[in-house]
């Protein structure tokens, strides 16, 4: 088995999403003079590799530490969608999906995180994609971009995160 961490690393300067508050860590304790180091880290939660629960657009949608450690797990399935702006059912052609499984979508906008154009990027997921990969039951949906969807009303968010399928946002090492 090879292990791939598929997180940025988080910096003081992490580039985050247009309108969110920057995010800052800072050092405030050290060994040498206070016997132990500690950090302070400030920042909102949608920044940076992170995990979307349903609660980010449902209403009544579970936070994330109501979600069953199980749905963390799954077989992982890289899908290569570099190159396409609109990625549809098409990317699922020749492609067995079980169910549970965990869905990577590769589409190359990692290589621009940290520039203004990752945030312009117009790749999305549609909603046809969307409630395929409900009805194949998968757990979780990841992605190095952003967003599976392009603005509001946020229609891929509402219908993964509707049935409980979690989101992975910015990734990288695809």
């Amino acid at each position: 088995m090879k292990i791939v961490d598929l997180t940025h690393t988080f910096t003081n300067d992490m580039p985050v999403f247009p309108g969110d508050p920057k995010s800052s860590l800072e050092q405030i304790a050290f060994i040498e003079k206070d016997t132990y180091n500690d950090h302070r880290l400030t920042t909102a939660m949608h920044v940076g590799t992170h995990m979307d629960a349903p609660l980010h657009m449902i209403g009544d949608g579970k936070s994330i530490d109501q979600i069953n450690p199980e749905r963390f797990f799954g077989k992982g399935v890289l899908i290569d969608t570099r190159g396409q702006d609109r990625i549809d059912l098409k990317v699922l052609d020749n492609i067995q999906i079980e169910q549970g499984s965990v869905i990577l979508l590769y589409t190359g906008v990692s290589s621009k995180f940290g520039t203004d154009d990752y945030y312009k990027s117009s790749t999305h997921i549609t909603e046809d994609l969307a409630n395929k990969l409900v009805d194949l039951k998968v757990k979780m949906v990841g992605m190095d971009m952003p967003s599976p969807d392009l603005d509001k009303p946020w229609v891929t968010h509402k219908i993964l995160l509707g049935h409980e399928i979690l989101i992975l946002e910015n990734l990288t090492n695809l």
